[in-house]
């Protein structure tokens, strides 16, 4: 056994003892088989000999499904990684199930070529990690550059801002007054606003609204905003999505966004019955959720559910910098989609390929068969994105050829037709060494080895092949720093430097 999969199988093993007993309980009742054959995992095409393990970082077990492929909802979520780096700022460690490996790796800027129209292009690349057989493979797409913000349709955007008592403390409701204002001054004149607040019960502060002549209008109505009373998250977002319905502006880009803390305690709290009650304005009027965290204590789970089920995306701020670039920049890059129901599938060649694992994606991975079957939920994509994908993979000793092929499959957001695009890796075209590839590729496995860091404890050893310590993450992503002249590199070097400093959580 190689030490990839001996760590692997410590850090596994424990988790496998505290479930053995309800497990077996479930078993003898009949319910296993019907959670195993609901849960989106992979499925056989017929070409044995590929060793798929889904449950990388979650303490599940090996499954070998005899599966060739890999199928997941894209994700252009940053939540994650901006929320570690808060807790990594205040001199702690984010608890392992807030770190999703794929926001981290999302969180940095990429080099791949863009496509002339909407869609994706597909860069499929790689490196061996120097432990015997295993290389990152890098699954990238991309769409076409953001177009200025004079050529993209208008916007009518449905503010729901969490106005309970603990949007009170500094970093909350302040930072959501200062976005908002921001927001308020960048936006088009034939762009919309309306704004929804929620405490104990949810109201209408402003109706759709035309920017044009109403600017100040706005501003009152943001600079009125004060904390009261509970959270009552799911009577906002119902209150949200009927003003997003009755102030709908056909050839506009209606979207929910969701301004809160998450930390809901009044009132509907689950995530799934909250989006029952609006499924029709989601999906009937193509109504979309841009999920907007806050607060040192922050609903992480919930945010997350939200979004993905609402068709959104999520981000987290923690000041006003952050604020700023969320509002000016990502939010309008969102206003626009170029994609809907998003998903990539990768097959690997079981001639070359023994082993694979997709890093993260943990709560995105679709049943492979249903890749092609559109009523599927998928993610949604603007101008501007780029996904991306990372996989740990085991090549059969001295294979050559074919590595793997990714093909991603959207719609179109006005059609709804269907489309794909794919691209695919030789095994001579991995880089000799992860550290010696290209320096965004680097940035992408400093990335995902950071996350994976704080995803484990010391004693489980990297899940990751070829991880370093923590100290030599901190110095690559220094050197990486200076030969980007990144800022965002910058602050991944610094929250590595801040967490070999921390305690592990938990």
């Amino acid at each position: 056994m190689d030490r990839y999969r001996e760590h692997r199988t410590r850090r596994q093993h424990r988790a496998r003892r505290a479930r053995h007993t309800l497990l077996a309980l479930l078993a003898a009742g009949g319910l296993l088989l019907t959670a195993c054959s609901a849960d989106g995992g992979a499925t056989a095409d017929g070409k044995a000999g590929v060793r798929h393990d889904q449950a990388y970082g979650t303490g599940g077990t090996d499954r070998s499904s005899g599966s060739r492929l890999s199928t997941f909802a894209l994700d252009v979520d940053t939540a994650s990684y901006a929320y570690a780096r808060r807790a990594l700022a205040e001199g702690r460690r984010p608890e392992p199930r807030t770190v999703r490996p794929e926001e981290f790796v999302n969180s940095f800027r990429q080099d791949y070529r863009r496509p002339e129209g909407n869609g994706f292009t597909v860069t499929v690349d790689g490196a061996r990690t120097g432990e015997p057989g295993w290389s990152l493979v890098r699954v990238g797409l991309a769409t076409r550059p953001a177009a200025p913000d004079a050529h993209r349709p208008p916007a009518a955007l449905t503010f729901v801002i969490d106005t309970s008592g603990s949007m009170d403390e500094p970093g909350r409701l302040d930072l959501a007054r200062h976005a908002l204002a921001t927001l308020t001054d960048r936006l088009r004149d034939d762009d919309s606003v309306a704004l929804v607040t929620f405490g104990d019960d949810a109201e209408t502060v402003l109706p759709m609204t035309r920017l044009g002549g109403h600017r100040d209008t706005v501003r009152e109505a943001v600079d009125g905003l004060r904390a009261r009373s509970s959270t009552n998250l799911g009577a906002g977002v119902e209150k949200g999505y009927a003003t997003a319905v009755e102030g709908l502006r056909e050839g506009a880009t209606n979207r929910v966004v969701l301004i809160s803390d998450a930390l809901a305690n009044t009132g509907e709290t689950s995530a799934d019955a909250i989006l029952r009650r609006i499924d029709g304005a989601r999906r009937e009027h193509g109504i979309t959720l841009f999920g907007v965290g806050v607060g040192s204590s922050y609903g992480d789970a919930l945010m997350e559910r939200l979004a993905d089920r609402g068709d959104g995306h999520t981000v987290y701020v923690s000041d006003p910098g952050e604020a700023d670039k969320v509002f000016t920049g990502q939010l309008p890059r969102n206003i626009e989609l170029t994609a809907r129901d998003a998903r990539a599938q990768v097959a690997f060649d079981p001639h070359t390929v023994s082993d694979f694992r997709l890093i993260g994606y943990d709560d995105r991975k679709i049943a492979d068969k249903d890749f092609r079957n559109d009523r599927v939920d998928g993610g949604e994509a603007g101008p501007g994105h780029t996904v991306t994908a990372l996989y740990a993979v085991r090549t059969r000793p001295g294979a050559r050829g074919h590595l793997a092929t990714a093909t991603v499959r959207w719609l179109d957001p006005r059609t709804r037709d269907p489309h794909e695009a794919s691209g695919a890796l030789e095994t001579g075209a991995l880089s000799g060494s992860v550290w010696r590839a290209s320096p965004r590729f680097q940035v992408t496995a400093v990335a995902a080895y950071f996350a994976d860091a704080l995803r484990t404890g010391p004693e489980d050893g990297p899940a990751l092949p070829g991880a370093p310590s923590l100290t030599g993450l901190a110095r690559r992503a220094a050197g990486l720093a200076a030969a980007t002249e990144d800022a965002d590199v910058r602050g991944l070097a610094d929250a590595i430097r801040r967490a070999n400093g921390t305690e592990p959580t938990g």
